[in-house]
């Protein structure tokens, strides 16, 4: 598949992603169209409105066979990722972590304390941080911090579509220790103090793994901390527009524009940019 076909299925997917893997050199970002590509479309086969799950079970199929028996299967998305993954050594369990999770949406029960959610991250979202770091040749001891990059950006889109998750019958955000009882609209309606309380706690969670996370950057090569640094920076953005209005994930998906994105990138490259902070 054509770069350029890849780009578009990543483009729909995550434009924070999307436009930061713009100031990565040119085969990296290929690369990066490539993993989310694939990564990409097996969400969305459990993401829809109407799962599909004989389209899902048919990708994944599709996808083992071609690893068992080395034969391309004409998809272009699944062979160029297998591709990818035999060149830069991406870990068989990290893939099979990836496919489990979203496997897991297709019958999905709701995360009641951390750890149910941290065990579906790990698939979801930390995996996705492994393979970069795999697709940057980074080395090692870096995977910690690449892992809870990832995480700390999938909690935030817990938080941020939190309406889109109940439409979809789904709740990632662990209630059993807190004083609700429901994320639908019409309950925190009439619980809106205790919700907000909530979220910000919730958002604290995120800044410390963000802050672990940060703390592998000194791991990547400067030219790759820019669009790494800009995707993690627009992470944080979006949680602090929903710290100053918890309600606001009811009412709007919460996303920054291309052009900010551009310009903290450019910021980044340089060297004006500041730090993640709420």
């Amino acid at each position: 598949m054509p770069a350029s076909q890849h780009s578009t299925v990543f483009r729909k997917g995550s434009k924070t992603y999307y436009f930061s893997s713009f100031f990565f050199p040119r085969a990296v970002r290929n690369d990066v169209y490539v993993l989310y590509g694939f990564v990409r479309i097996a969400d969305n086969l459990v993401d829809d409105q109407r799962v599909d799950k004989e389209a899902f079970y048919r990708f994944r199929f599709m996808y083992e066979q071609v690893v068992k028996t080395g034969e391309p299967c004409k998809d272009p998305i699944i062979d160029s990722f297998v591709e990818l993954q035999k060149r830069k050594q991406f870990e068989q369990e990290w893939v099979d972590a990836f496919l489990d999770s979203m496997e897991q949406d297709l019958d999905f029960r709701p995360c009641e304390i951390i750890e149910d959610s941290i065990r579906y991250m790990y698939g979801s979202a930390e995996v996705i941080g492994l393979f970069m770091a795999k697709v940057m040749d980074l080395v090692p001891e870096s995977y910690h911090y690449a892992a809870m990059l990832g995480r700390a950006m999938q909690y935030i889109n817990f938080l941020r579509d939190i309406e889109e998750d109940n439409r979809l019958g789904r709740r990632y955000i662990p209630l059993k220790y807190s004083n609700l009882q429901s994320l639908s609209k019409t309950y925190v309606e009439s619980h809106q103090e205790q919700f907000e309380m909530f979220i910000k706690s919730e958002l604290q969670r995120y800044m410390q793994w963000q802050r672990s996370a940060a703390e592998g950057y000194r791991f990547i090569p400067r030219r790759y901390r820019i669009p790494i640094m800009t995707a993690a920076d627009m992470y944080c953005w979006t949680a602090r527009m929903i710290q100053k209005n918890p309600m606001v994930v009811y009412e709007k998906k919460v996303k920054p524009s291309k052009f900010r994105i551009i310009r903290r990138a450019l910021a980044h490259l340089f060297n004006v940019a500041s730090g993640c902070s709420l």
